[in-house]
């Protein structure tokens, strides 16, 4: 049953954690974990089961797997948790230059890339043959729609602030690990500004990164690409830049 529901999450892209009793008693006992839904089985001691929970939760956000020891009710063990992450899924607002080797270097780490833009000339099968999915909506009408949780991230790219802006704000409700946004110094403080007014709170405008990419003095849309996928490398590996 636990390993049904297991790979019923792994085929839903739902983020999940199996703990298993690898030495000590119950031996081979298992414990299912869902940041939002109930736990199924047991590691046999209550107390152990939520202890174990909130260290799986932790390294199922930092998508790390390893064994750690506890003592419970029935002696020492030592507990086995298996963390299933999302897959990683870059969401581009913005079919513009830099997006396309933005696309493709993302794909070749591994990402699921989805393309937005309303302007349907560009955002064209043509320019992003890498691309996942493309996307020809408003973005902070579609963004709702798509999975944003903490195996999400999102480049805001168009230097359109009536694009850019409103889907930062949306991305900014949910919980996506990263938030990038191009523009200047100067444009940052508009934005900024304008969010705050907006009813965006400052611990949340403090997620942004922009401008966006690590300050590799990139020039050409394949070196910002790679300036802005340095940066979500970090932020995944928790290295805040």
């Amino acid at each position: 049953m636990i390993f049904d529901t297991l790979r019923a999450a792994i085929a839903a892209e739902r983020p999940v954690a199996l703990a298993t009793i690898i030495m000590g008693q119950p031996l081979g006992a298992k414990l299912l974990l869902d940041p939002v839904g109930p736990s199924m089985g047991s590691l046999g001691d209550k107390a152990l089961d939520a202890q174990v929970r909130a260290d799986a939760l932790a390294l199922l956000d930092a998508e790390i797997s390893e064994s750690r020891s506890y003592s419970s009710t029935h002696g020492d063990v030592s507990v086995l948790i298996e963390a299933y992450p999302s897959p990683p899924h870059l969401i581009i607002v913005g079919a513009v230059h830099t997006a396309i080797p933005l696309t493709t270097c993302a794909k070749q780490l591994g990402f699921r890339v989805t393309v937005i833009d309303p302007r349907a000339t560009f955002a064209t099968q043509e320019r992003f043959p890498d691309a996942d999915a493309l996307i020809v909506e408003w973005p902070d009408e579609i963004l709702p729609t798509l999975r944003l949780d903490r195996s999400t991230y999102v480049a805001v790219l168009t230097h359109d602030p009536k694009l850019d802006d409103p889907a930062v704000r949306i991305a900014l409700r949910y919980p996506v690990r990263y938030i990038g946004a191009i523009g200047s110094v100067k444009t940052q403080a508009k934005r900024k500004q304008a969010l705050l007014e907006a009813g965006v709170s400052p611990a949340d405008l403090e997620r942004i990164h922009g401008p966006i990419g690590l300050p590799l003095g990139s020039k050409t849309p394949a070196e910002i690409a790679i300036a802005i996928l340095a940066e979500m490398i970090a932020v995944r590996r928790g290295k805040q830049p």
